[in-house]
């Protein structure tokens, strides 16, 4: 959704660094298991348009959880409403326990790491991480102390004298994240902080910012629109649509037994079956869906086995990707299902089937998934 007056998904631009807004004045680090998070009835409009909609959501202590969706679906807002930098129409934050709804900022136990690294270009990494801490009037033996630990910990201390344009995109990332934890905050909310990065750089990030998250064992709270980024991280993951949250599980159980027809679809790929095909296919009228990894093709002739769901047709179109095939099958009831064959054989082996087949596409019946 959107509204003249809404902010939108993107991060801060490049050009006016700012520095991320303290977690609190307290310089103990917090102990590990007092960062929950609690949204009651949250609402937040922005004139007519209604980006949170009575949101009631928990994040557990110490837990990665991640709130996934399309642009404009409310995530990024309900980031910003748990960090301060915007105030709910109506309902409740808690932060550890405490009522945070009207804190300030500067007030809430929380740091944030956004997109735009907003690094200052003019100070060394050591400084720029340390920047937090002389606000704070931390001591200069203190702050040393701190950055060094900070640095070790995103696995760049060869680089404290350096500025941020000597880095690659990875380290000025890791720069941010150890800027942000060197405050100790209780829970640190991340707005698509890996979106700028190349794909492999990326899934090298994301691994190892689920170690650090383990090392630190603060709450993380992730926003994306990557789905398979969400999978890799997340300890549970809430998959937002229209200022709602659609599901909230275990990447596992999200993917495997999505509640809705959006979380079938958004959640990688999936074969929706309605609930008129499935009674004619299954003799039960609730409308399933099926991965396409779950789906094999086999010929025409071939009867499958009992407990096997199947469906004839002729295949359309096939594209490889590399690690696997994906063949696009229409049926000749009008359904189209892919199914994604794992290239196992030989480089030199052709592939078994090819546009324009006639095959039969089967599933195992109870790996199809009720969607209510």
């Amino acid at each position: 959704m959107s509204a003249p007056a809404a902010p939108t998904e993107s991060a801060p631009t490049e050009s006016a660094p700012t520095a991320p807004a303290p977690a609190s004045s307290a310089t103990d680090a917090p102990a590990r298991g007092q960062g929950g998070v609690e949204l009651n009835a949250v609402t937040k409009r922005f004139g007519d348009t209604v980006a949170v909609d009575d949101l009631t959501l928990a994040v557990e202590s110490g837990e990665f959880f991640s709130m996934l969706g399309p642009s404009g679906s409310g995530k990024t807002t309900v980031l910003r409403l748990i960090a301060g930098f915007e105030e709910v129409t109506s309902g409740t934050i808690e932060i550890a326990g405490t009522d945070v709804t009207r804190a300030a900022p500067f007030d809430r136990t929380v740091n944030t790491v956004f997109q735009d690294y907003a690094l200052f270009p003019h100070m060394t990494i050591a400084d720029n991480v340390a920047y937090g801490l002389r606000v704070r009037k931390v001591s200069k033996a203190e702050q040393k102390e701190r950055v060094t630990a900070a640095l070790e910990q995103v696995r760049l201390s060869l680089v404290a004298d350096r500025l941020p344009h000597q880095l690659s995109g990875g380290q000025r990332q890791r720069i941010a994240l150890a800027r942000a934890l060197i405050l100790q905050p209780r829970v640190l909310l991340l707005d698509e902080p890996l979106g700028a990065l190349d794909k492999q750089l990326r899934e090298q990030m994301q691994i190892e910012l689920k170690q650090i998250q383990r090392e630190v064992g603060i709450t993380f709270i992730f926003v994306t629109h990557d789905q398979e980024e969400a999978l890799t991280l997340s300890d549970r993951i809430a998959v937002f649509n229209n200022g709602k949250v659609e599901q909230v599980g275990t990447p596992r159980e999200v993917y495997e037994y999505p509640q809705t027809a959006f979380v079938a679809g958004f959640l990688g790929i999936s074969n929706l079956i309605d609930a008129g095909h499935a009674e004619r296919l299954t003799g039960v009228a609730k409308a399933i869906s099926v991965r396409p990894e779950r789906v094999r093709l086999m010929d025409a002739r071939t009867e499958p086995a009992a407990h096997e769901t199947c469906v004839d047709g002729t295949i359309v179109e096939t594209v490889y990707t590399g690690p696997t095939t994906r063949y696009i099958v229409d049926t000749v009831d009008g359904l189209r299902v892919i199914a994604e064959r794992h290239n196992d054989h030989a480089p030199s082996d052709t592939a078994p089937y090819h546009r324009g087949d006639a095959v039969r596409a089967v599933w195992v019946t109870e790996h199809a998934a009720v969607v209510p």
